[in-house]
């Protein structure tokens, strides 16, 4: 302060012609003698210490001052109303920001909200979500950590413990902050403490050897060298904090080492007799043999009150005596006879901007506090085993917050002699696939890792959800990743598909084999006798039945789709006409053979086709109006399986396609009530026995189809309704057509045209 004052004092572009004063006062660390001081200044009852004189009365126009945050809340309460500035080179305290209580303080340091978000911010930043946190029992200690707790939750970091104590509490008191600290879990501590608290709390530590805590500081002590150099410096190793920018000083140091005894000021004469061992000689003193010399130099001194390195507080002195330097010249224009008048320079002070002789922008906000910037400070052993201050990052609070916190490429060392950055968490981070749920009674960061459901994902560490796939995505087996679902369909490929176009192509052969006995034998009684152009068209149409099943197999399309249910429908109700038109022929024939009967010519070979043709066009149209309105066509369902997609054929309108099913139906029961009217007429090979039996066949296949196709799962709907199609297939081809061609083949003597009528005599 004195350097700054005399620096000020020669220069002629800030106040000139006015000479600084001063008027310096011990508080003892006494919040009653520090507001007594202040009293005394605003008052101008005090002694003047210094030799220079004011040109007014004593009443001061700026109190710097002080270095706790206690003592300068009392300050600054006590000259605020007054509308004097008390600017203050380490009072931290958040509280001292409310204009309301302090409308005339300011800082030339950091508010400790803005330290408090940043010590938040850098133990994010290692991803310590499990502290503990210790304070000193004042103003600057419960502010600071209290901050420090909001700015943590935030952060989503849990405060494990929070413990308040004072370097004057009884020892059974920091041994309960002890015995707190050795119980529990976390292992990074937050210590918003002064140095002299810090230093009660360490003592007892280190008598029961409670080291590898990994200590983060608030700029009240980490870079102070007093623990530094204490004897539990072993258990502050590797701690990181805070301190204030290290500035430099042009000139301090020379101005330092050129002070000498002569000066009037009392505390030089005592500097000077504590450096050198020595007393200076005064009427009191006249007999003392240990006198000083006059050959000391300061300049051959190496101690604390030389060494110019670590000028991080001192800069801020620096800077509040410029500042009020500063305000003085810009509100009274330079003028001497402004000096002293009333009008405070408050309001000159939150206009303020300047740049120090080392290049350093100070400006302070409408609170009265500066920019927030800080070192990170590394606490790392030395060559000579001495603890050592080691910069390793920087913290601007003015930038954008993704940039505030920036480290440099230094190595950090840690609290537990291992590269590797501590790990201080409740409980281990939920990897990706799993999710974090809260333990009841718990804080948040302590938690379980459950892991997501089928079709939910997590892809991030610490997931506090799990996200639900998309409905053509599934979770994959770790639960990491979204992935295409199965496709499922009938393909040709897999063995069920194999299967059944083995037994459709079976059917093609057995029905092509039968057609070609029935050709080589289509002269023959029996072949003539069922009628041979129907029997061949029931073939023909039972060829399309077993082809038709093969639409039903692959990866539907929308032609696919509309193929397989058509094909479907009018090739089995082509073949259930010609069964119809079979057994109303054997009706007819046996009316032929009453008397004075005629019928046969209503039902001849023309009326025969003409009634296939007509119930097969019937069913044509139904499917052009079911194509027309609301066709088939390719469907993902995935309501079903919630894994994988089935991929199938929607039958688009339901009315068409149960029409289609109906009227198959119809003349199935229709054709099943002729045959079995007709299953004992007296001929001795009667086909309405054969016809009755397989129409009773593919009316037991297609009822029990119904219910088989509603609940089957997936692929196996489409290979139900494969199977009905072959299955009713065969059924009409054994029934019908294998007895005749057992005659034909191994019973030709049956196949004559006595034995069709009954006459060939008995054996």
């Amino acid at each position: 302060m004195l350097f700054a004052i005399e620096e000020i004092n020669n220069r002629t572009d800030i106040l000139p012609g006015v000479k600084l004063g001063y008027k310096i006062y011990d508080s003892c660390g006494s919040l009653e003698m520090a507001t007594r001081a202040s009293l005394s200044l605003v008052n101008g009852n005090g002694e003047n210490i210094s030799v220079m004189s004011c040109s007014k009365p004593d009443t001061v126009q700026a109190i710097i001052g002080q270095t706790s945050s206690t003592p300068t809340i009392a300050i600054a309460a006590t000259v605020g109303p007054l509308k004097i500035p008390v600017i203050s080179h380490f009072a931290t305290c958040a509280c001292l920001s409310d204009r309301r209580k302090y409308p005339s303080f300011f800082r030339t340091v950091p508010s400790d909200y803005y330290q408090s978000r940043a010590l938040a911010r850098l133990v994010r930043h290692f991803g310590w979500t499990w502290v503990g946190a210790l304070c000193s029992d004042n103003d600057y200690g419960n502010n600071g950590i209290n901050e420090f707790i909001i700015a943590a939750k935030e952060e989503g970091i849990c405060v494990e413990y929070s413990k308040a104590f004072f370097k004057t509490d009884s020892r059974e008191k920091i041994l309960k902050v002890v015995e707190t600290i050795k119980a529990s879990t976390s292992k990074v501590i937050v210590a918003f403490v002064a140095y002299t608290d810090l230093g009660v709390l360490l003592k007892e530590m280190a008598l029961q050897n409670m080291t590898g805590f990994q200590w983060i500081g608030s700029e009240s002590w980490i870079s102070n060298t007093n623990p530094a150099n204490a004897q539990w410096q072993h258990l502050l190793k590797g701690s990181v904090g805070f301190a204030m920018p290290k500035a430099q000083i042009n000139g301090l140091g020379e101005f330092l080492t050129k002070l000498t005894p002569a000066s009037d000021v009392v505390f030089y004469k005592e500097l000077w007799e504590t450096i050198f061992d020595c007393k200076l000689m005064t009427q009191e003193n006249a007999e003392i043999k240990q006198r000083c010399k006059s050959n000391e130099s300061l300049s051959q001194v190496q101690n604390l009150y030389t060494d110019v390195s670590e000028l991080r507080i001192a800069n801020n002195i620096y800077k509040a005596v410029y500042a009020v330097a500063y305000a003085l010249h810009k509100r009274y224009g330079c003028s001497k006879r402004d000096i002293g008048q009333e009008g405070p320079v408050v309001s000159e002070l939150t206009k303020l901007h300047f740049t120090t002789t080392n290049g350093e922008d100070v400006y302070l906000d409408e609170n009265g506090d500066p920019a927030a910037r800080y070192e990170v400070l590394n606490w790392q052993q030395g060559k000579n085993g001495e603890i050592v201050f080691v910069k390793v990052g920087f913290y601007d609070g003015s930038l954008q917050s993704h940039l505030q916190l920036t480290f440099n490429n230094m190595s950090i060392d840690w609290a537990h002699n291992k590269p590797q950055v501590p790990v201080s968490v409740c409980n281990p981070s939920c990897t990706p696939g799993t999710r974090k749920a809260v333990q009841k009674g718990r804080p948040i960061c302590c938690f379980d890792c459950i892991p997501c459901a089928e079709g939910e994902i997590s892809n991030i560490t610490d997931s506090i959800t799990c996200i639900k796939c998309p409905p053509e995505l599934w979770s994959n087996d770790r639960k990491d990743t979204c992935v295409l679902k199965l496709v499922e369909f009938l393909s040709f490929e897999e063995i069920m598909g194999i299967i059944l176009v083995s037994f459709s192509l079976l059917g093609v052969s057995f029905t092509i084999c039968i057609a070609v006995i029935f050709f080589k034998h289509k002269e023959t009684p029996i072949v003539r006798a069922n009628n041979s152009e129907l029997s061949f068209l029931l073939l023909f149409s039972l060829t399309l039945c077993f082809l038709c099943s093969l639409t039903f197999i692959g990866q539907p399309t929308e032609w696919s789709c509309m193929l397989r249910h058509t094909a479907f429908g009018i090739t089995f109700v082509l073949c259930i006409s010609c069964v119809l038109g079979k057994t109303v022929v054997v009706l007819m024939a046996f009316r032929a053979t009453l008397p004075g009967s005629n019928v046969m010519k209503w039902f001849g070979p023309l009326q025969q086709r003409l009634s296939v043709l007509a119930f097969t066009l019937i069913q044509v149209l139904i499917c052009v109006l079911w194509l027309t309105i609301s066709p088939p066509f390719p469907y993902k369902n995935m309501k079903y399986y919630k894994e994988k997609i089935i991929l199938e054929c929607n039958v688009g309108s339901a009315i068409g396609f149960w029409a289609v099913l109906g009227y198959i139906g119809l003349l199935a029961v229709l054709c099943f009530i002729l045959a079995f009217l007709a299953r004992k007429l007296p001929d001795n090979f009667n086909e309405a026995k054969f016809i009755t039996f397989s129409i009773l066949i593919f009316c037991a296949v297609w009822i029990t189809f119904i219910p088989a196709y509603v609940s089957s799962p997936g692929k196996f709907t489409v290979a139900v309704e494969i199977f009905a199609i072959l299955a009713s297939s065969f059924g009409l081809l054994f029934c019908i057509f294998v007895p005749k061609c057992y005659i034909i083949m191994l019973k030709p003597e049956k196949n004559t045209k006595k034995e069709m009528m009954g006459k060939a005599p008995a054996k």
